[in-house]
């Protein structure tokens, strides 16, 4: 047996992650690591307490609203923005820290990114929001998209 290296540790907990999501389109985990310690996790879905998508159905499937647009047409939290939430509702400071994602952010998760201090997006799946990548990029964030043959990238 192959021990894994530290990216494809935590990618495959990004899919652990995505399988908790109550996403009917699309299904997404985030976590954010500082020194090889897990700082916080995330999944894509409704607010605590809120109808999850899974239940109530999907509002952009309803509407056709395509992927990568209207981000507030949508019931629920995306991954990476649940993560930050998850490490601010506990105190834990992610200045500095890697966020792993089965998806590249979008532009909203792009911004929060930037501004709580993360310095480096591993990701797998490509998501289509060039101003996200343009702003990443100009922020100076390490990004690396990851593949790995022990990934499938699908969430079942």
């Amino acid at each position: 047996m192959i021990r894994p290296s530290w990216d494809e540790y935590f990618m495959e907990i990004t899919h652990l992650v995505a399988r908790r999501s109550t996403c009917i389109r699309r299904k997404v985990g985030a976590v954010l690591v500082k020194g090889r310690n897990i700082l916080a996790t995330g999944y894509n879905g409704a607010p605590s307490g809120v109808g999850h998508c899974l239940d109530v159905g999907c509002l952009r499937e309803r509407l056709a609203v395509v992927s990568g647009e209207r981000h507030e047409l949508c019931r629920g939290l995306h991954a990476e923005q649940n993560a930050i939430i998850q490490a601010a509702k506990h105190g834990t400071n992610i200045n500095g820290s890697t966020i792993y994602s089965t998806t590249m952010p979008c532009i909203i998760c792009a911004k929060m990114l930037i501004n709580a201090g993360i310095e480096r997006i591993v990701y797998e799946d490509g998501y289509p929001d060039q101003l996200a990548e343009e702003m990443i990029a100009e922020a100076g964030i390490e990004v690396l998209r990851f593949s790995s043959p022990g990934i499938t990238g699908e969430v079942s």
